[in-house]
């Protein structure tokens, strides 16, 4: 007994003792970054095995380490720590940019990478800011593989044309869905993506984004496969960017200052093939030798430059002088012209500036372990790169968390923008379906007016527009619009843990935009003084701008214009809000099976309401007064004419969505997405207006098995291979699930007997949303200590339910429906190194590579020739979204005229149907090409040395065409700039085997040939008016100095930096056949222009 008692008493000492050797040990894991925790973060005993543990949602683990044992902690992306074991331990991991991997945020979640299987990227904001560039969305550039950012306008508040992973969509806009702080990003007005490169005046609000001060982003989130974007279900067909902006930091307060000033290069002629004065005197004698520029026409055209205004100044009397304005002698007149050969005017130097634009942003940010906090305020100012433009914004922005207790914290988000903006005034173009050409009435974009102005007028001078004086300084003085916009969003969450490993969250968001949008067309304008001109009989009766009454015969052309100018006001307002409620159970078994469970509901609501009048007869000079005159609103109902319209949208939809991921040992992962989403804008049947949505993935971690490491040593240090298939949707770019009635009242030759009617739009009941289906297969790789870092992804897919024309006797062959589908293939590569790390030097390569392909397989289209051959591109079945035709050409005649190969194979001058859409006929076209890039990447190389750092960063971009600007015409005029090709232009006969530039149409021509002017645009539309879009550009060089600590202390500052910064600055390559057009942007007039050369001087200070 005595024994056995030894014995027990014995144990019990024994394990006692083991006890007291091993003990519990609690913590929690930060960021050094922004103090949140780190979930998922490694915990193992230094030299013990097996023994380890995962971070939970909070970023706490708890651990039984032997005596005298330490602590490893690591994560991927963070720098590994060896810590001593303590009770209530708190490690701080920093970043490693040395590593793959990050958490993934989508929005909705934060994930360890290790447990995400899809395709997405990160971009810190700070490294891929353009400074002197306001739009954040520009900065994306070359930033990821799969994201093409075209900058088709460069003007502030227009939106470059992004797509991720190519097009999803026929006659949808394809735009990803911007996502800021959880929160999804409305625009004001709906803008598709064709039309951003249109230069129409609602491009300047289609950035839902220009209100954010890009100093206050902290990072992008890109997600691109159906993995990524599943949990957005119906609204991420498209891909999914989400903007985090940044947080204050538990024992960390800073005040910081940001000042860029940017200088933009004004264009210079030397870059382009206009010609000069005295070349474009030459082509105006040819045209005199050929009948025009006469004194009789010139004199009274409804376009003329300097023949024109030679003509009447010869008939011009100062009685004050007692002489004419010249003198009707030949050499008077030969000294006229004489002095416009030799003037040689500079519009670009005349039009455009190199005035300082600056942007100012501060911010304070701190906080403790009870709160945090973040509010910035910024204001840019920009003069204005050209006349008549000018950018003021002002941004307000916080962000606030209160951690209530152990288990509450709160979070507020505030952020607001006011935006007032100049442009010239601008009117939508429009393009004429018989002859093909393309016009902008009353266009005064300086841009454009550069380019395709003569360079032998004189700037202080009025010449002949529209049958009016004209001035392009007077007229941007008195024909401008001016822009107001408003946005704030207000948002607030609470996170409820009830127990560990639970987390409760309530969402709600409140957002309002408001756009204000005055066209002011004064009384001295060009565009007012058109619709008063008849200053000769031939001039009233042929003046366009005139009204003749129809209801008296015997009535003349008259202004409906006497007095005052035109105010057109544009309103659109925007109002909405989202909720969403959710549950998270993150939980880890045994150290090894790791569990991640998310789940709610969310609620969408968006109003929009957009307004447009016209005030007739506004009198800026007198008061502002209108003169009402009721003949102009006879016109408008002769016409069918609004003079005011409104129109508002309302959209409601609610989703219930859920996602769990299972990892066995962070090892193998497998996730499982499901979202069920209805929405009112679409057809009343259930499987119409509801949609569920899903995502099936997978991972295998290689570089988490036991044996990888001593299977590759550090030659592989990371490895991973992923596996998605999804279903995801987008909203239809047509709202025609009900019948849309419309009162009308048909034209009539006498207003005395017109009726009111109706037209009626048939309902598609089963109108649903275009979804899409997509594998994608992907692997991340990281060599020697993962200082060669490579991610490849694979990706096929198949839409469906793509809106479409139909034809059937039904609904006709106009209306839209889901019948349309396509497919698309593609790869992606990023590939970054560290090529050199020293103490004082490092040398940083990055290298993006996309390539994807689509093509329409269903498609029934009524598409035109006219529509075909626009340097936008149309949609046919066999050929990529948005394909280049071209009419075929097929040389000069003998007399110097275009002919092309029609549909049967003749050779015709001027006998292509430009209105044909009969698909049999339509075969003869030339297929150019897609009008988006199919291959788009960057190089970057960031050099660190010390305190310096230089920045050299290159994109590229191929695959697509480009339609040439349209110069060539049958009539030319004297106020019109020609091209240094027109040197090589048909002149004689057999001309045509040397050259492919047509004559100038002599009059006797033109009378022989009434169609000429067809023949003219079809060649400004044929296979030898294309080129490649393809370009490499230097997109970024710049320069930064971190000035020491120990010098700047000093002062009182903690960090001060000054940066260099050039943009845009040239091209390595581009096609020839552009002679300086850009390639990215379509000269359109209108507010579009391209995106300049700038420098940017910055200057960051914090305190």
């Amino acid at each position: 007994m005595k024994k056995r008692l030894s014995m027990i008493l014995a144990c019990l000492l024994f394990f006692t003792g083991m006890a007291l050797a091993q003990g519990t040990i609690t913590g929690v894991v930060v960021s050094e970054e922004d103090g949140q925790p780190v979930i998922g973060a490694s915990v193992t005993v230094d030299g013990g095995g097996k023994t380890g543990t995962v971070t939970d949602i909070d970023g706490k683990f708890s651990i039984n380490v032997p005596n005298g044992k330490k602590l490893v902690i690591s994560y991927i992306g963070m720098k590994s720590q060896t810590v001593a074991a303590r009770a209530n331990m708190k490690v701080v991991l920093q970043p490693d940019n040395q590593t793959l991997g990050e958490v993934v945020v989508t929005g909705l979640t934060t994930q360890d990478k290790r447990l995400f299987s899809g395709a997405a990227t990160k971009i810190d904001a700070s490294k891929a800011k353009l400074d002197g560039m306001a739009d954040i969305s520009r900065s994306l550039e070359g930033r990821a593989a799969g994201v093409s950012v075209q900058n088709v306008s460069g003007t502030f508040g227009t939106a470059p044309k992004i797509r991720v992973r190519g097009a999803t969509s026929i006659f949808g806009s394809s735009k990803p869905l911007w996502v800021v702080d959880g929160v999804i990003m409305e625009d004001i007005t709906d803008v598709d993506a064709s039309s951003l490169s249109s230069g129409d005046a609602k491009t300047l609000i289609s950035s839902a984004i220009a209100g954010l001060n890009a100093d206050d982003i902290e990072s992008f989130q890109i997600l691109k496969d159906g993995s990524a974007t599943s949990i957005y279900g119906a609204r991420a067909m498209a891909g999914v960017i989400v903007v985090t902006t940044k947080k204050g930091k538990a024992g960390q307060s800073h005040i910081s200052y940001t000042g860029e000033y940017t200088m933009r290069l004004k264009p210079s002629y030397s870059n382009f093939n206009i010609m000069n004065s005295q070349d474009q005197m030459g082509v105006y004698q040819e045209l005199q030798k050929k009948g025009y520029l006469n004194y009789a026409e010139t004199a009274n055209a409804m376009n003329s430059g300097v023949y024109g205004r030679m003509y009447q100044l010869l008939s011009e009397y100062d009685a004050t002088k007692g002489q004419f304005g010249l003198e009707n002698t030949e050499k008077a007149k030969n000294a006229y012209l004489r002095a416009a050969e030799f003037r040689n005017t500079n519009w670009f130097g005349e039009l455009f500036s190199n005035a300082i634009m600056h942007n100012h942003s501060v911010s304070v940010s701190g906080g403790t372990d009870k709160g945090q906090y973040y509010a910035s305020l910024s204001a840019m100012f920009d003069p204005g790169w050209y006349k008549a433009s000018k950018v003021q914004r002002y941004t307000a922005n916080i962000n606030t968390t209160y951690n209530l207790s152990k288990r509450v914290d709160v979070n507020l988000i505030g952020n607001a923008s006011y935006r007032k903006q100049k442009a010239p005034g601008s009117l939508s173009r429009s393009i004429d379906p018989v002859t093909g050409s393309v016009s902008r009435e009353f266009d005064i974009n300086p841009y454009s007016y550069a380019l395709n102005t003569s360079r032998t007028l004189d700037p202080n001078e009025y010449y002949t527009r529209n049958y009016a004086k004209f001035n392009i300084f007077n007229e941007l003085a008195n024909n401008y619009m001016d822009l107001y916009v408003h946005d704030i969003r207000v948002q607030a969450s609470i996170d409820y843990k009830p127990i560990d490993k639970v987390k409760l969250t309530a969402l709600a968001a409140i957002k309002s935009a408001s756009s204000a949008m005055e066209h002011n067309v004064r009384e001295e304008s060009n565009q007012a003084l058109a619709y008063r001109a008849m200053g000769t009989t031939t001039i009233r009766d042929n003046n366009p701008y005139l009204y003749t009454d129809p209801d008296n015969p015997f009535a003349l052309p008259v202004s409906i214009l006497e007095n005052g100018g035109i105010y057109d006001r544009t309103d659109n307002s925007f109002f909405g809000w989202d909720t969403r409620l959710s549950a998270s159970y993150n939980d880890v078994f045994n150290d090894t099976h790791i569990i991640n469970l998310y789940g709610g509901m969310e609620t969408n609501c968006v109003d929009r309401k957009q307004t447009w009048f016209r005030g007739w007869g506004m009198q800026y000079e007198d008061g502002e007064i209108p003169f009402f005159n009721y003949m102009a609103f006879k016109k408008w109902q002769e016409q069918n004419t609004d003079y005011y319209t409104m129109s508002n949208t309302h959209i409601r939809s609610v989703a219930y969505f859920g996602t769990g991921t299972y990892s066995y040992k962070g090892r193998y992962q497998v996730t499982g997405t499901f979202r069920y989403e209805g929405t009112n804008y679409l057809g009343k049947a259930t499987s119409a207006r509801w949609l569920p949505t899903y995502n099936v993935s997978g991972a295998w971690n290689a570089h988490e098995e036991t044996w990888f490491s001593n299977v590759f040593k550090n030659i592989l240090t990371h490895a991973t291979l992923r596996l998605s298939y999804s279903l995801t949707g987008d909203r239809p770019p047509v709202t025609n699930s009900l019948p849309v009635f419309t009162a009308t009242v048909p034209w009539r030759p006498f207003t005395t007997v017109q009726e009111k009617g109706y037209t009626e739009e048939i309902g598609n009941s089963d109108l649903t949303y275009e979804k899409k289906r997509e594998f994608n297969f992907g692997f991340d790789f990281g060599f020697l200590n993962n200082r060669i870092n490579l991610t490849t992804d694979f990706y096929w897919r198949r839409n469906k339910d793509l809106i479409g024309y139909v034809n059937s006797a039904l609904y006709g062959a106009y209306n839209l429906a889901n019948v349309a589908a396509m497919k698309s293939n593609g790869i992606e590569l990023s590939l970054s190194t560290t090529n050199i790390k020293t103490k004082d030097f490092n040398w940083e390569t990055n290298f993006i590579y996309s390539w994807t392909h689509n093509e329409i397989t269903s498609l029934f289209s009524q598409a035109r020739i006219i529509d075909l051959v626009q340097g936008t591109g149309y949609s046919m079945v066999g050929f990529p979204v948005n394909s280049i035709f071209s009419v075929p050409f097929a040389g000069l005649n003998g007399e110097g005229l275009p002919t092309f190969y029609d549909a049967d194979g003749n050779i015709t001058t001027s006998g292509i149907y430009l209105q044909e859409r009969d698909p049999a006929k339509l075969g003869f076209l030339k297929y150019e090409g897609p009008a988006e890039p199919t291959t788009t990447g960057s190089l970057g190389n960031i050099f660190r040395y010390k305190n310096w750092e230089l920045n050299l960063f290159i994109t590229y971009s191929f695959g697509n065409k480009v339609r040439l600007d349209p110069i060539f015409s049958n009539k030319y005029d004297d106020l019109t700039a020609t091209p240094k090709e027109f040197r090589n232009r048909w002149t004689h006969a057999g001309d045509e085997k040397v050259t492919n530039i047509p004559t100038i149409a002599s009059r006797r021509q033109n009378k022989n040939d009434s169609e000429l002017s067809v023949a003219y645009n079809c060649y400004n539309y044929s296979s030898e008016r294309i080129a490649k879009g393809d370009f490499i550009r230097m997109k970024e060089i710049s320069l930064g100095y971190n000035f020491p600590k120990e010098l700047i202390n000093h002062v009182g500052l903690s960090t001060l930096s000054l940066k260099l910064q050039a943009t845009n600055l040239f091209l390595f390559y581009a096609d020839k056949k552009l002679n300086g057009q850009d390639p990215e942007f379509f000269n359109t007039g209108g507010v579009a222009a391209p995106t300049p050369k700038q420098f940017t001087l910055t200057l960051r200070l914090g305190l």
